[in-house]
């Protein structure tokens, strides 16, 4: 029992594959899913729990190896949020778009789960009307093209049904489907994927969002915890819920937001963080800052000094940095041993306002 905390900061929680239908489909969830909500709603209560995105898979100068971690190798702890990146899938079927296979990842979230711990995805789906990547944004109307009566549209009801197939994959030996966060067209306020802001037009993206939800649903997969996560671009929460896809869908509200430099960072970090909080409190969602990060880390501070210091204000759940790629130099958003950050990162592990894989079983 590492941080229940002795003065505990307690925040106010606020039909057929070609065919898409307006009438929205009744919520489903698997009391697992539920239970997780329940938790995550609590977690600001003892803190908020630190992330790291395909964290047991590579790292710094190694990759595929068992029961590894950057983040372990510095703190002795795992994250208490793990994420992972499902795109391609639909393309390749066995791996991502990071070449990490998905047997691997299905291992790693079952091992999370068994922890106490909890696994998010993302989706970087590739553009189906170029077949390229979903940074393609050549074309502006291939969020239209999915659509019903769209020329992509059987081909993406396809992919989204091999991402159905793989989600119910992911179960303990019993049968009982893991929960997940499903964090899928993410940073929709810029305009760098497929799905983005110029891309398509509001009534567009919720109808994508929509349709994600309905077919996944009608494939069973009802493990899931939906997070919708703009960029730091919103400037009030009007515009920040101008394409929510509904209370009935989204679970989870989340922020993007990687820092280039200090004062801009933390500017927007504030605002952004204010924003959720009255929306948090308006719709009844969980909260988090569902990526972030510095890249390379060259502030040896940055974990006490800059991140700390933002997030414990607000009633957040999770705060997620990005990966440590080892296929190219200087892409990494957590510290491995060496690193000039890292005994920073040893005080925000002991800070009484952070969580780890240690202290999620400790929170009922």
């Amino acid at each position: 029992m590492r941080k229940l905390i002795s003065a505990i900061i307690v925040f106010s929680l606020f039909g057929s594959s070609c065919q898409f239908s307006e009438e929205k489909v009744k919520p489903v969830k698997t009391l697992e899913a539920e239970q997780m909500l329940v938790k995550l709603k609590k977690i600001p209560v003892y803190g908020f729990m630190f992330g790291h995105h395909d964290d047991p898979v590579y790292g710094i100068g190694w990759d595929g190896d068992e029961e590894r971690s950057d983040v372990k190798s510095v703190c002795g702890d795992y994250p208490a949020v793990m994420s992972f990146d499902l795109g391609r899938m639909e393309i390749n079927g066995d791996k991502t778009l990071d070449n990490v296979s998905l047997d691997r990842i299905r291992k790693e979230v079952i091992e999370q789960y068994n922890r106490g711990g909890m696994s998010s995805f993302s989706w970087h789906v590739d553009n189906p009307s170029t077949r390229k990547d979903s940074w393609d944004v050549s074309d502006s109307t291939v969020v239209k093209s999915v659509l019903p009566g769209g020329n992509n549209h059987a081909k993406f009801i396809g992919w989204l049904d091999k991402l159905a197939e793989y989600m119910n994959s992911i179960t303990l030996e019993d049968g009982t489907k893991i929960p997940v966060i499903f964090r899928p067209w993410h940073e929709h306020t810029g305009s760098w994927f497929w799905w983005g802001q110029n891309l398509c037009s509001t009534e567009e993206y919720k109808a994508l969002w929509r349709m994600t939800y309905d077919r996944l649903q009608e494939k069973g997969v009802t493990q899931l915890l939906y997070a919708y996560s703009p960029g730091s671009e919103p400037k009030d929460s009007t515009a920040y819920l101008e394409r929510y896809p509904g209370d009935d869908i989204i679970d989870l509200i989340g922020v993007d937001i990687y820092q280039f430099d200090k004062d801009n960072y933390v500017n927007d970090m504030e605002k952004s963080l204010d924003i959720m909080t009255q929306v948090s409190k308006a719709h009844d969602k969980v909260m988090a800052v569902t990526e972030t990060g510095y890249e390379a880390i060259p502030d040896s501070l940055w974990w006490t000094e800059t991140l700390l210091p933002i997030v414990e204000k607000y009633p957040v759940s999770y705060v997620l940095v990005w990966r440590n790629a080892r296929e190219r130099e200087n892409h990494y958003y957590a510290p491995y041993p060496g690193q000039v950050s890292e005994k920073d990162f040893v005080k925000f592990y002991d800070s009484p306002r952070t969580l780890f894989s240690k202290d999620m079983n400790n929170i009922k």
